[in-house]
């Protein structure tokens, strides 16, 4: 239950960052609930290997790197779906922040709710 809930608030999240961002368009929140489903298996099955190859950088970044990770990871979803459209990879990155911020958030409420 926690999956579709936090897939559902990662998709109004995107959503929302795309009608801020310029340069992220969505088409409609169930395009953004399909990028959300596109996100969570693409980190669940690339990123873990993006990581191990950029770890010697990650490392020398303190971690900064992970948010152009991520950014690589929100243009491949780009990539294969055709209802959204990253137009450069800077909005790639301000909407991995964006993400990531709320991700944060959304894990926090839900994890203190569990507990």
């Amino acid at each position: 239950m926690n999956f579709i809930i936090r897939l559902l608030l990662n998709a109004a999240v995107a959503y929302g960052a795309s009608l801020i961002l310029s340069g992220v368009h969505i088409n409609d929140y169930l395009a953004a609930i399909g990028f959300a489903l596109v996100l969570a298996v693409l980190n669940t099955f690339i990123k873990p290997l993006l990581i191990f190859l950029t770890l010697p950088i990650t490392v020398l970044t303190l971690g900064l790197f992970l948010f152009v990770v991520n950014a690589i990871i929100i243009i491949i979803a780009d990539k294969l779906m055709d209802s959204i459209r990253i137009d450069s990879f800077m909005y790639a990155l301000a909407l991995s922040l964006v993400l990531s911020a709320f991700s944060t958030a959304i894990n926090a409420l839900l994890n203190e709710k569990a507990g």
